[in-house]
């Protein structure tokens, strides 16, 4: 493990609120109608150790492992209670759950295969630090798979920021790709997944409790979904 910044403490608080009241699943709910696409771009062998950081419910690894050969399994979070949730709502023993900083990450150089990551990068105090311990803890050929819905181009989402104590990092398309390679990451794909299943009313049904107009449900959901940026290391 190296030396690093420690997780913002509100952010903690935070998804441990969220943990208790439940939160976690519909975290997972929301997530999954993008994040079912990025896990099928996975490039997993037989066997493959897989990362989750920022796990929540635990959610993608159980996916992965009843869909794929993986083999180890470790979801990374933060909150100690999203932590406690993944472990109650898990069945498998390949599949285990860690409370550790994105900064400082509990594994050896060139030990992983896979880092997966949806809803969670822009949480992280300094990203770039964290990017150089994705890229230390990566074996050559592994792959960083970062999705997220808050970004500088999908502008429905920067209210987000509004309802967090913590700092969120809104970053561009532009920069992923630019801190990936910094970090010394290759960057394979970058795209934006939209999210086809959730339903979107007839204009007369608007305003909405979250929305204003149609256009800006659509723009959010249709237009830009979820930014996936996959890097790989050499």
């Amino acid at each position: 493990m190296t030396g690093g910044v420690v997780v913002d403490m509100s952010v903690r608080r935070e998804f441990d609120a969220w943990a208790a009241e439940g939160k976690d699943r519909g975290m997972e709910d929301r997530h999954w109608n993008t994040a079912k696409h990025a896990l099928e771009r996975m490039p997993t062998e037989a066997g493959d150790v897989v990362v989750d950081l920022g796990t929540g419910s635990g959610y993608a690894l159980r996916a992965l492992r009843e869909t794929r050969d993986v083999g180890r399994c470790v979801g990374v979070d933060a909150s100690r209670g999203m932590v406690a949730n993944a472990r109650k709502y898990t069945d498998d023993g390949a599949i285990e759950y860690v409370v550790a900083d994105f900064h400082r990450l509990p594994f050896e150089r060139n030990a992983v295969d896979h880092v997966w990551s949806m809803e969670a990068f822009y949480y992280a105090r300094e990203p770039e630090a964290v990017l150089g311990e994705i890229r230390r803890i990566l074996r050559p050929g592994g792959t960083f798979f970062c999705a997220v819905n808050f970004f500088e181009e999908s502008t429905h989402t920067h209210e987000w920021q509004e309802k967090m104590d913590a700092e969120l990092r809104l970053w561009s398309r532009r920069r992923y790709r630019e801190a990936f390679r910094e970090s010394g990451l290759h960057v394979a794909e970058q795209d934006t997944i939209s999210d086809r299943e959730i339903e979107i009313p007839p204009a007369e049904q608007f305003p909405t409790d979250e929305w204003d107009t149609r256009d800006e449900m659509v723009d959010r959901y249709r237009r830009w979904g979820t930014l996936l940026t996959v890097g790989v290391a050499p």
